[in-house]
């Protein structure tokens, strides 16, 4: 059984998707926080259904928590330079450590997100989220999700922040992250590091929404233009393995939701920047990554204010 507020078949239902990128979550935050200058509420009170994989759930996480777009920007600019701090400030040990290990500490971000998420835990949230993550013990996917059905009855008290150093445990950035229960996770990029796909599917299978009541809005963290050729041996190949998985399975996501929902109601913010400009650990892009999401926020208001932020969603009340 589904929660109750679903139950006014006349409203749309609205999803926000949020990707994974690291630092580049920047964007995506700027990008909403611009957005809702223009609104009498928080971002969160637009949408039944938020969906964000590693940076995207740390954002979802803190929507989740009724903070606002802004505080979210904020968030980044203010740990963004010790979560990934830059080489030339890097100990020796800690570089050391980076040739047998993962690249970063979690500490600086676990620190980060209990500043933010305090003591809360996934069944605080104000509004629906998943949020995707990977079990190494079992070799499965790990969807994080709040209370809004009868069969969820463990993720919501899970803490916010092993939620979110669950999603965001990228291999060679980060060490894996241990859950509850002892268990291994790491960064549900490997496998939704776009997740609208997922969300859709969430939506239909277990809220029993019909796709034609969906409306979907999908952020990347910027992307710049793919270019395969050339490449020759394995090396090249291995060199670009991850640039094309992550494409692929963003490419397989948004084609679910086209095909479920329709490309009219799903509108994809994901704007091309030069190869290389940004990187998921580049903290001092920070600025420029919040421009770009003003920038493009302002282009695109005119045309996403009328779709998803004419009127409030219905309030969620999780399942006892």
């Amino acid at each position: 059984m589904a929660d109750r507020a679903l139950a006014n078949e006349n409203q749309e239902f609205r999803i926000l998707s949020i990707d994974g990128g690291g630092i580049k979550g920047v964007f995506p935050a700027a990008f909403l926080a611009e957005l809702e200058k223009s609104l009498p509420e928080p971002i969160y009170r637009y949408f039944d259904l938020i969906a964000g994989t590693s940076t995207g759930g740390i954002i979802a996480l803190g929507l989740g928590l009724g903070l606002s777009a802004s505080a979210i920007t904020s968030f980044y600019e203010k740990y963004g330079p010790s979560i990934f701090p830059a080489a030339f400030l890097s100990t020796p040990m800690r570089l050391v450590r980076q040739i047998f290990s993962s690249k970063y500490s979690p500490d600086a971000l676990r620190i980060a997100l209990e500043g933010e998420y305090k003591h809360s835990t996934l069944g605080d949230s104000k509004v629906r989220l998943l949020i995707p993550s990977f079990n190494v013990n079992n070799g499965e996917v790990h969807i994080y999700k709040t209370r809004h059905h009868e069969r969820f009855r463990t993720d919501f008290r899970v803490s916010m922040v092993d939620v979110a150093l669950a999603t965001t445990a990228a291999p060679t950035y980060f060490p894996t992250h241990k859950g509850a229960g002892q268990a291994l996770y790491i960064d549900g990029g490997l496998w939704a590091n776009n997740p609208v796909g997922n969300a859709v599917v969430e939506a239909v299978s277990w809220l029993g929404i019909s796709p034609q009541r969906m409306r979907v809005l999908s952020l990347g963290c910027t992307q710049f233009p793919a270019s395969l050729t050339g490449l020759s041996g394995g090396r090249d190949w291995l060199r670009k393995a991850l640039e094309v998985a992550l494409r692929g399975q963003s490419g397989g996501s948004l084609g679910i939701a086209y095909s479920l929902v329709s490309h009219e109601r799903v509108i994809r913010i994901n704007p091309a920047v030069p190869a290389n400009k940004f990187k998921l650990d580049k903290a001092k892009t920070i600025p420029e990554l919040a421009a770009y999401g003003y920038l493009e926020a302002r282009k695109a208001s005119s045309d996403l204010i009328p779709l998803f932020f004419s009127e409030p969603a219905q309030p969620f009340t999780p399942l006892p």
